[in-house]
C-alpha cells in the first residue's frame, strides 16, 4: 500500500495530528487519505500488559482499547515534556489483537514460531480487533473497536516455508505473521472486514470524529 499524493490534503487548524506509532502501514494509511499528521512513535511493555490484563480476567477487546490508549498517552507525556507550542495535539494511538479459540495470538518472536503460528490457523477462522483511541492535549476524548473475521484456508507445511522464505522478516510484524495487503492474501479463503481495519487502522470512524473537530482541507488555513 502506497501514499500516491505526498502533499497533505486535510488537517485540522491551530492543531497537531500525532500517529503514536512506528506501523508503517498506519502510516501509509494515513498518507494516503491526504492527512496532515507527524510520526511519534512509543514504546510501551505490551507482553507485560497484557500479561497483567488476562490476569484481571480482561477481554481481549477491552485489552485493544487498553493498549492503544497507553500508546497514546506515552505519546502526549512525551510531548508534554516538551517545549510548549501553540497548537493542540491530537495524539493517535491504536493496537490489534488476534483471537483464536478463544487465544489471544502476539507477534511471532522468531521465523520458526511464525511458521507455527501459520499452521496453527491454517483451516481456522479466527478475529482481528483494532482498537483506536484519540487524545486531545493529553485528555482521551474518543476511542472506537473495530472487529474484523477472517479465515486462512488450509495449507501445508511446505506452502508456510514457502511464503515465509519469499516475505523474509515481515513475518514477524503482526500477529499470524501475515499482512493481507500483499503475498498474505493467498492464505485466506473467506475475509469479512474493513479493509483499512484489518491493516490496523479504522480510517472512517477517525476520519468521522476528526470532522468533528475540524478536519478540512489545508488549503483553508492558509
Amino acid at each position: 500500500m502506497t501514499a500516491p499524493h505526498a502533499t497533505p490534503f486535510l488537517g485540522l487548524p491551530n492543531a497537531t495530528i500525532i500517529l503514536a506509532s512506528a506501523s508503517l502501514a498506519r502510516q501509509n494509511i494515513l498518507r494516503s487519505a491526504g492527512i496532515d499528521f507527524e510520526i511519534l512513535p512509543v514504546a510501551i511493555d505490551e507482553a507485560q500488559v497484557r500479561a497483567g490484563a488476562l490476569a484481571d480476567d480482561m477481554m481481549p477487546d477491552d485489552i485493544a482499547v487498553l493498549l492503544a490508549f497507553l500508546k497514546a498517552q506515552a505519546a502526549s507525556q512525551r510531548l508534554a515534556a516538551a517545549p510548549p507550542t501553540t497548537s493542540s495535539a491530537y495524539v493517535i494511538g491504536a493496537d490489534q489483537i488476534l483471537v483464536c479459540d478463544g487465544q489471544i495470538i502476539n507477534k511471532p518472536a522468531t521465523i520458526a514460531a511464525a511458521k507455527d503460528q501459520l499452521l496453527w490457523l491454517a483451516g481456522k477462522p479466527h478475529k482481528l480487533l483494532s482498537a483506536i483511541v484519540l487524545l486531545r492535549d493529553g485528555q482521551r476524548i474518543w476511542h472506537h473497536l473495530a472487529v474484523s473475521s477472517l479465515t486462512m484456508r488450509q495449507f501445508d507445511a511446505a506452502f508456510a516455508d514457502a511464503y515465509i522464505q519469499h516475505i523474509g522478516d515481515a513475518a514477524l510484524w503482526s500477529p499470524g505473521a501475515y499482512q493481507i495487503e500483499s503475498v498474505g492474501t493467498s492464505l485466506f479463503s473467506k475475509i469479512d472486514g474493513d479493509h483499512f481495519e484489518i491493516l490496523g487502522l479504522p480510517l472512517l470512524p477517525l476520519l468521522g470524529i476528526l470532522r468533528e473537530h475540524g478536519l478540512s482541507p489545508v488549503e483553508r488555513f492558509a
